[in-house]
């Protein structure tokens, strides 16, 4: 573990995928939110909305669709749709809780950086029992620009109040890794089943590349 933590005072995480295992809960969202409406969920539209925050997923999905609701309306259901599975099913990816724990140990402070919605990273976070690690815990919705930009990667190193430099970014997607190199941050990149098939590309543009956060426990 000292190979990769020895150089950093932070440690900066999206959330979904990365931390926990959750891409399934929006795929099967999506799939049954656009059925309803008549149309369906295809791959091209889960790249396009990669890295954006909630809010401008809805936007997408209102003038994609051209869908009658409003944006408050989509973000609201898919809220609701969601929050129980947030608040009650959503689990850890392997050696998390134990790197936290590291982290806190070693004084190396820990932010959480996601595109989520603040009502669903909050209800995840406390029913997992982790909400305390973080001492920074923002949502893309607070930046005037999403990932791939570095914006909510340089809100969080500032609540930290750690240099840039010294702050490690671990991120599933390829629009968070690029937002991590962009903000000039080292970034981890983590195997999860949703971007399989970016391993490749995940690999070539981020520092490490893990499968799981037990690999940095050893």
């Amino acid at each position: 573990m000292d190979c990769i933590l020895k150089d950093f005072d932070a440690s900066l995480f999206d959330m979904d995928g990365t931390l926990i295992d959750s891409m399934w809960v929006w795929k099967e969202i999506d799939i049954k939110f656009l059925g309803e409406r008549g149309f369906s969920e295809s791959r091209d539209v889960q790249k396009a909305i990669e890295g954006m925050s909630f809010h401008e997923t809805a936007v997408y999905f209102k003038e994609h669709f051209s869908l009658t609701e409003t944006i408050e309306e989509i973000k609201d259901i898919w809220n609701h749709m969601a929050y129980e599975v947030y608040a009650r099913d959503i689990k850890l990816k392997p050696g998390v809780r134990d790197f936290l724990k590291y982290c806190g140990d070693n004084n190396i402070g820990c932010a959480i950086a996601t595109s989520n919605s603040p009502m669903l990273v909050e209800a995840c976070l406390k029913n997992l029992g982790i909400y305390e690690c973080f001492a920074s815990v923002r949502t893309t919705l607070e930046v005037k620009n999403s990932k791939p930009a570095p914006d909510i990667y340089f809100l969080t190193a500032d609540d930290l109040k750690v240099p840039y430099e010294r702050c490690i970014v671990f991120e599933d997607i390829i629009a968070g890794i690029e937002a991590g190199k962009a903000a000039g941050m080292r970034v981890c990149a983590v195997e999860d089943g949703y971007s399989l098939p970016d391993t490749h590309k995940k690999k070539s543009l981020a520092d490490y590349y893990i499968k799981d956060f037990r690999e940095l426990l050893v």
